[in-house]
């Protein structure tokens, strides 16, 4: 069960061990681009390539999914960036349903693990696998293995490394199923007060925005954390004209006090003034333009007649 291509690399993983896979369970076929055609899920295009029967409930719970699902007579389920299941659903198979997520439970549980372990400045993630439970992301580990985020990473190079990393502890997990040779550590011993728990809530919109009061190094992390996506933007002032823009990659200058203010040779850098420090704005996407690098957009724009909006 799984929709994007971080789900993908686990189903190959499990098939190109011998594992038999009798169904596979992703999201419906959704609109997407200008033209809104209809577009199949990454982990739907491998599947019928695998020609592996799939299943597209709108709904987990309607009668006819289910009657399906039990009909495929799978005696383990395996989730991967998928949605939360009901109990009637993960409950179906005799050896249970594990999930595989992308931080070291029980810290980052939630639906983005990867952006929030770098927006926090971690300095390691990694994966896990867990039987499911009625609480989302709370089931007894099995497997984890953990990864080191360079101080290069974003949340695309860390996630590209915990897909691979996740589809080789997904076939760990199966092995150790099929052969009885696992134990499972409750997640509640794996920390002693609520409070030294770190979630890893969905991300909207509101929540990219650049607070430039911030220290470089929050800031730094912050753009990290949501680059590529959902990704990072404030806002700039040309005239009286509000811009929102995107900024994919900064760079920290120094650690001084500033006065806040935009500077720019208009030619090699952009770089942004703060009370606490100046970075140089590396990659972004002005209003309006496709994603560049600053001095890409400086070979045809001026950037130092721009205004911060705080």
């Amino acid at each position: 069960m799984g929709t994007p291509d971080f789900a993908v690399e686990s189903l190959k993983a499990i098939i190109e061990n011998g594992y038999e896979v009798v169904g596979v369970i992703t999201a419906p076929d959704r609109p997407a681009g200008r033209g809104r055609k209809l577009q199949e899920s990454a982990v739907k295009q491998y599947a019928v390539s695998q020609d592996i029967k799939v299943l597209q409930p709108e709904k987990l719970k309607n009668p006819e999914f289910l009657e399906e699902l039990k009909s495929l007579d799978a005696n383990l389920q395996v989730v991967v960036a998928f949605r939360m299941l009901p109990e009637l659903v993960w409950d179906i198979p005799e050896y249970g349903t594990f999930n595989l997520h992308g931080s070291l439970l029980p810290q980052y549980r939630g639906a983005a693990p990867i952006n929030w372990a770098i927006m926090n400045g971690e300095k390691e993630s990694g994966v896990t696998t867990f039987f499911i439970e009625k609480e989302i992301d709370t089931g007894k580990v099995l497997f984890q293995e953990k990864v080191t985020i360079e101080p290069n990473d974003n949340a695309g190079t860390l996630h590209d490394k915990l897909m691979v990393v996740g589809g080789e502890l997904v076939v760990k997990t199966l092995k150790a199923i099929v052969e009885d040779d696992y134990s499972e550590t409750s997640q509640e011993l794996m920390f002693t007060e609520e409070s030294e728990l770190k979630p890893a809530h969905k991300i909207f919109k509101q929540d990219c925005k650049i607070d430039w009061n911030k220290d470089m190094s929050q800031i730094n992390n912050f753009v990290r954390g949501l680059s590529p996506y959902p990704c990072a933007w404030t806002e700039f002032k040309k005239d009286e004209e509000i811009l929102s823009t995107k900024i994919y990659e900064v760079e920290i200058i120094d650690n001084k006090k500033h006065e806040f203010k935009i500077e720019s040779d208009n030619k090699t850098f952009i770089h942004v003034l703060t009370p606490n420090g100046k970075l140089s704005i590396i990659e972004f996407q002005p209003a309006g333009k496709r994603k560049m690098k600053a001095t890409d957009f400086l070979k045809g724009n001026q950037f130092d007649n721009f205004q911060l909006v705080l």
